[in-house]
């Protein structure tokens, strides 16, 4: 496969992939889009073999973040035409899952792709949290310079400050020395 469809094909699975739970996810229609199969036999297949999609593997979603995804992507509503079951939520593994279960060669093929998307979303959530510690290491020493050098302006400043001349007193002084009598 050409290099540009391979990548094109990675950033279409890439914008799929959200985020739930603080996990990355796909839902099953759109597994079942990738890998080419209705969404009816997809889930089947994971009712089936049950105990190869552990609870980290495959979730579904619950009535709240169905409605939240459903009207983020405007689907259609339920009664409508729409699904009676929330979806399910593949990660990587469950994904990975998905592709044996159901044995067809475009599913194994997909299944690459869908590797290669999470592990590139992976490595970039890493370079960004390198990214952020770095910014945030840099703030701190400017603060500490910035602070430094205001201390080192005030300082400057105190210096820089003429002396008051001594004052001459007014009014009428005793000389030092003599008595009052």
């Amino acid at each position: 496969m050409p290099v540009k469809r391979r990548t094109a094909m990675a950033s279409a699975v890439e914008s799929r992939i959200l985020l739930l739970r603080h996990q990355r996810v796909i839902l099953d229609t759109d597994i079942a889009d990738l890998y080419g199969v209705p969404v009816k036999v997809l889930n089947q297949q994971v009712k089936r073999n049950r105990e190869r999609f552990p609870a980290d593997f495959v979730f579904r979603l619950t009535s709240k973040e169905d409605e939240v995804l459903r009207s983020q992507s405007v689907t259609s509503k339920q009664g409508r035409g729409g699904r009676r079951y929330a979806p399910y939520a593949f990660t990587e593994h469950g994904a990975i899952m998905a592709a044996t279960v159901l044995n067809s060669e475009r599913a194994v093929q997909m299944s690459v792709f869908v590797v290669r998307a999470f592990v590139r979303l992976r490595e970039m959530l890493a370079t960004n949290r390198k990214l952020a510690g770095k910014i945030d290491e840099l703030e701190n020493r400017l603060d500490t310079h910035d602070s430094t050098i205001q201390d080192l302006i005030e300082a400057i400043k105190e210096l820089m400050k003429p002396e008051d001349p001594p004052r001459k007193s007014i009014g009428f002084q005793i000389p030092a020395g003599k008595n009052r009598g």
